[in-house]
């Protein structure tokens, strides 16, 4: 059976590294598809998983195996891809020229274009869609940091694979409506671009009410095209997804009380994004707004503040300067 085999996780940046980390600290043979830097990282500090919570998990780098080569591909039962978007075609090469072709691949990546793309490169391999709510940081040293709550989702099957790789620390939950699930996140994830322009920690942006409406403002328009589309929205959290703008609007005190029973956000909580712009690396900007301008397009929409925010992002990609610090009225325009 291939949940008997090794899982290989293919571009294992902060979220792969984590949740290798945690599936290789139950006992589950993991291999880590690596870059340079992050290899050299893990053999001289090992793996340190940290969360929100408090808990802690310490892994020697002989614990897990660490390659820069896809041939670590071999064998492999299941394939986690974690790499960014625009890096999809290109691992899914990898995987079909190095992994048996049996192998369940599981997409764990934002948007909501890669299992099309793995699907179509890996001619009738199945491929499962999946989504990772909470944010994980690189902290360095090899300590990576999961900095919010939330359980991951993969799509229903007849192998059960969310329960396969359920282990303590890491739950993954079978979904019926992926599509929709992984709609609802990317709408989530709109935030990612305002959390990379501010340079403020999700925590502090949330308890900001001028940075809560502009969040709610976009997600308005990313709402409306997903409408005009059909397309349904499925929220992660207990609070449906159309509710959840007008709750951001809401005075601070309320807002904070709700946001409590509804999701853990320790201080060090930093999106993917401001990530990416810290590092000088390319966001996924073209494939989290971007997807939603494309709808809104083909349904004749205008989505003035969203395109706002894909110029600002792309001003800072090619500023490469880090996080640029805007204020709520930078970003609109006003000021």
């Amino acid at each position: 059976m291939v949940t008997d085999r090794s899982i290989v996780v293919a571009g294992a940046g902060a979220i792969g590294c984590f949740v290798g980390g945690q599936l290789a600290a139950s006992g589950r043979r993991v291999g880590l598809l690596v870059r340079s830097r992050v290899k050299t990282e893990i053999e001289r500090f090992g793996l340190q998983l940290t969360d929100f919570d408090g808990s802690e998990r310490k892994l020697g780098a002989g614990q897990l195996a660490l390659s820069e080569d896809p041939s670590i591909l071999y064998g492999a039962g299941i394939v986690l891809v974690t790499v960014k978007s625009a890096d999809t075609a290109g691992v899914a090469d990898q995987i079909a020229q190095h992994a048996p072709q049996d192998a369940v691949i599981v997409s764990l990546q934002n948007g909501v274009g890669n299992v099309a793309v793995l699907r179509e490169r890996l001619g009738g391999r199945r491929v499962l869609a999946g989504m990772v709510p909470f944010n994980v940081v690189a902290m360095g040293e090899g300590r990576f940091h999961r900095s919010s709550s939330g359980d991951i989702q993969v799509a229903e099957d007849a192998d059960n694979i969310a329960a396969a790789l359920s282990v303590p620390g890491l739950h993954l939950r079978a979904s019926r409506d992926i599509a929709g699930v992984q709609w609802g996140k990317l709408i989530i994830n709109l935030n990612n671009a305002l959390s990379a322009l501010s340079d403020m920690p999700l925590a502090a942006q949330l308890a900001n009410r001028d940075w809560r409406g502009l969040f709610a403002d976009q997600m308005a328009e990313g709402l409306a095209a997903l409408k005009a589309a059909g397309i349904t929205p499925v929220s992660s959290t207990p609070i449906p997804m159309n509710w959840t703008h007008a709750m951001l609007r809401l005075p601070d005190m309320i807002f904070k009380a709700i946001l409590g029973r509804t999701m853990k956000i320790d201080p060090e909580a930093r999106s993917s994004m401001w990530q990416d712009l810290k590092q000088g690396r390319k966001t996924e900007i073209d494939y989290l707004q971007g997807a939603v301008i494309a709808l809104a397009e083909q349904n004749k929409l205008d989505v003035p503040l969203m395109r706002r925010i894909v110029v600002l992002v792309k001003e800072a990609e090619t500023a490469a300067q880090g996080p640029p610090g805007l204020s709520p009225q930078q970003i609109r325009g006003v000021v």
